[in-house]
């Protein structure tokens, strides 16, 4: 959540950000209540120090043999006002707290102004669109025809936008999260985690699901447990409430995990194929670092997701998003898009989002300045490595062959078995 005391003391330039996100964005209710919390807690600090002078006057009077009935009367009443105000004080917090935990992150100032996709900028562009002299299928199309994903099983099993792998079709998503995985690990220096794929509320609004996103969530009924949307909640997670030592930062993190989004405000979008399921195969890059570090490793961060693209031989494109169309939490945001045939356009496979402080401070991630000796936040920092039923759906359209076969990419063979199915 953004920090009270920048948004005390720079009302104007924290108001200005958010209103690049979205004209009707303002903190202007949360520095109202603010300004009365604080002077609850004015009032209450005067009584408690009256309340202890008071007091201390109390065993003089003893001492001195006086009768105090009528200041500890006082001091009593004193007591009950203290705790009135306390009580005040304390819903102001919470109403206050409730406010920062619903408004989203201020923009980083070299995130391109604009309020809708349309003022997205493309930074780079990695090979060409692919091109045929026959018609290229489409995915779910191809899918059904080579027996790789069973859609109408998948749907009976559960509902829809659910699916069921099998044969080759399971092999090459298992052949893909692994070769990512691999990667990750073995040249770019993540550790390997494997964490839960239910978490707690606290956790999910340590990343900013929660309260913002409640519908998308699946809940577990009676208990205090989400299915996770994106490995991101548990990862970053991992060191809520603790302060680390900045040697042992940055931290790189990478987890493969199913995801499970509702998808509730994305009714009738991307309706056919792998695009865009309830339940997905992903695998998450997370970093936890200094402030000073974090432009430099979130730049780190977007290369490795876009090696792994560029090892497939997938045509894909980096984009900057403009201030409205980031994520809730992020400050700075690229998307990778890639090559997709069946839209004769590039789709979203990857999201790189530096946070800044704004995720450590909601889920209370600390270190210590070796320098100052001073605790503070960490930045966090994450991005898709990248989402794993998208690189399926890509590999099958964009290496697609004329006698229908499909040409695997050469650093998926050795997972495969096969150079062709």
């Amino acid at each position: 959540m953004l920090d009270i005391k920048i948004i005390r003391e720079n009302p104007e330039k924290v108001n200005e950000l958010l209103k690049r996100r979205n004209p009707e964005l303002s903190i202007d209710g949360v520095l109202e209540i603010d300004a009365q919390r604080r002077k609850l807690q004015f009032e209450a600090d005067e009584l408690r120090a009256k309340r202890k002078n008071e007091s201390q006057k109390i065993g003089m009077m003893k001492k001195n043999g006086e009768n105090t009935d009528a200041i500890q009367e006082e001091v009593r009443k004193l007591g009950e006002s203290i705790k009135d105000l306390e009580e005040k004080e304390s819903e102001l917090n919470e109403k206050q707290t409730t406010l920062l935990l619903h408004i989203p992150n201020t923009p980083d100032e070299t995130t391109p102004i604009g309020l809708t996709e349309d003022n997205n900028v493309v930074i780079k562009t990695f090979g060409e669109p692919t091109k045929a002299d026959f018609e290229l299928k489409a995915h779910w199309d191809i899918c059904v025809e080579k027996n790789f994903v069973d859609f109408e099983r998948g749907v009976k099993l559960a509902q829809s936008r659910f699916s069921l792998y099998r044969g080759l079709g399971a092999k090459l998503e298992r052949a893909i999260i692994n070769f990512f995985l691999d990667t990750h690990t073995q040249e770019h220096g993540y550790e390997e985690i494997l964490p839960p794929v239910l978490v707690n509320s606290e956790a999910m609004k340590g990343t900013g699901q929660l309260p913002k996103f409640k519908e998308d969530m699946y809940k577990c009924e009676n208990e205090d447990l989400f299915l996770i949307p994106t490995a991101e909640v548990p990862v970053t997670n991992i060191y809520s409430n603790e302060i680390l030592s900045e040697e042992d930062l940055p931290k790189y993190m990478t987890a493969y995990t199913p995801c499970f989004r509702r998808e509730a405000g994305s009714a009738g979008k991307d309706t056919r194929g792998l695009i865009r399921q309830h339940q997905f195969n992903k695998v998450e890059l997370v970093k936890l670092c200094t402030p000073q570090t974090s432009p430099d490793e979130h730049e780190k961060l977007t290369q490795n997701a876009e090696k792994v693209l560029e090892l497939l031989g997938l045509p894909y494109r980096r984009v900057a998003l403009c201030c409205g169309d980031i994520g809730f939490s992020a400050k700075k945001c690229y998307d990778l898009e890639v090559w997709m045939p069946s839209y004769n356009d590039y789709k979203e496979i990857s999201s790189c989002s530096n946070f800044g402080d704004y995720q450590a401070r909601r889920a209370n991630i600390k270190y210590r300045n070796k320098e100052t000796g001073k605790v503070e936040f960490v930045h966090t920092l994450n991005g898709s490595g990248l989402a794993v039923g998208r690189t399926f759906a890509a590999i099958l359209e964009n290496f697609q062959q004329a006698d229908g076969s499909i040409i695997i990419p050469e650093v998926l063979r050795p997972y495969m078995g096969v150079d062709r199915i």
